[in-house]
């Protein structure tokens, strides 16, 4: 048991002060993430939306994901990664705060667009920054980190986010969620001020690529969009089916959710270590984590016993723990050729295209077609996923 203990303390050994410091603002900002997973709910139990008004108020949550990484992209190449970190962090508390006083359905869609744009202009700074502070040896264990930190807070903010629900109200959640943002801005103010860092605030190359310009990594946006659509169903639809179709309260949803945050934590980091010292690529273990969230959902279909889900939660997350740490580890190597900028806000795009369309697609195909359609067809957009990422390996690894 201790050397097990020992094995898994020196999986993070070699990583830089700079990466642990973003580690924990992230764990700080996402414990107050509630709202995400509970949003769908809390915008039909509360505010009465039907199923289709949830959709499209989904739909306004990706287009501003779109357009916050994007702005973020362009800003982080024109003033350096600290200042958008900062302004981004700071406005999304208060603005998350604001947002529950907002109630009809224009108003809320209009304020989900303005929240998430600000928001998500965090993303590629933070992908700009990780890859300044990070060896070149550690990369992949560094974006391993920052998710472990990132889904440590998902493990424990959707557990207590129900119990604030069943304790008080959804209104609560706003407020952590805000009050969370705005401390995690005052520690990386403290912590990363560019005067204290080793590393420049500035990382440019001469001759830089355009990332418009680099059709393979295009076509591996393309394949994420789709796995974001898959795996975004855990998000908006899957809260809904749980409790309607297998009649869970929202605590007992928050700890499905939160065991995924919690299987990640035990388990992800040994396991990356694990997968980088074997002879499969990059590309390949992405194209297998796909087929894995899949098949999460097509097993919803195959029995009405309800420790499927917690069987489906397994799956989807063993999928995510191969699939995102080697996605951003790709972009990061296609990135650091290029405008870093650039590159980083286009993946994140991807997710944020996945957004758009993945909640809105899921939440509209339930009301139409049920549930276990919605899975059938959500199965084969992950099939096809996995096949483009199998296309573009062979592309990329055949002589």
């Amino acid at each position: 048991m201790i050397t097990l203990f020992n094995k898994y303390i020196n999986t993070f050994k070699g990583l830089s002060k700079e990466i642990w410091w973003l580690a924990l603002i992230t764990l700080i900002n996402r414990a107050g993430t509630m709202v995400i997973p509970f949003l769908s709910l809390y915008l039909r139990e509360d505010l009465h939306f039907t199923v289709s008004n949830v959709g499209w108020v989904m739909s306004a949550f990706g287009l501003g994901s779109v357009a916050g990484s994007w702005l973020g992209g362009k800003l982080t190449d024109k003033m350096g990664y600290y200042k958008v970190m900062v302004g981004s962090l700071f406005a999304t508390g208060i603005l998350f705060i604001a947002l529950q006083f907002l109630h009809s359905f224009a108003a809320i869609c209009v304020g989900i667009f303005i929240v998430m744009l600000v928001a998500d202009s965090f993303r590629p700074a933070m992908f700009v920054a990780l890859n300044a502070y990070s060896k070149p040896e550690n990369k992949i264990r560094s974006l391993t980190l920052i998710r472990l930190a990132i889904n440590l807070g998902f493990s424990a903010g959707p557990a207590i986010g129900g119990l604030i629900i069943t304790g008080l109200s959804y209104s609560g959640l706003f407020w952590v969620d805000g009050i969370t943002c705005i401390i995690a801005t005052l520690v990386l103010i403290k912590v990363l001020h560019p005067k204290k860092a080793k590393i420049s605030d500035s990382h440019s190359v001469e001759n830089p690529i355009s990332a418009y310009g680099d059709k393979t990594f295009l076509l591996f946006l393309v394949a994420m969009a789709l796995f974001g659509i898959v795996f975004l169903q855990y998000f908006s639809t899957i809260t809904i089916y749980y409790k309607d179709i297998h009649a869970l309260s929202e605590s007992q949803i928050g700890l499905i959710l939160g065991l995924n945050g919690f299987l990640i934590f035990i388990f992800e980091m040994p396991l990356i270590k694990w997968l980088e010292n074997t002879r499969f690529t990059k590309l390949g273990l992405m194209a297998f984590g796909a087929c894995l969230t899949g098949l999460s959902l097509l097993i919803l279909n195959f029995t009405s016993w309800s420790g499927v889900l917690i069987i489906g939660m397994i799956l989807m997350t063993i999928g995510e723990m191969i699939a995102f740490p080697f996605s951003n580890a790709f972009a990061v190597s296609r990135a650091s050729k290029g405008n870093q900028g650039e590159y980083m806000a286009l993946y994140s795009m991807s997710f944020s295209i996945a957004h758009i369309f993945g909640h809105n697609a899921g939440l509209q195909m339930t009301a139409s077609f049920g549930f276990d359609n919605t899975w059938y067809i959500v199965s084969g957009i992950a099939a096809t996923c996995a096949l483009i990422l199998y296309g573009l390996n062979r592309k990329l690894n055949t002589p």
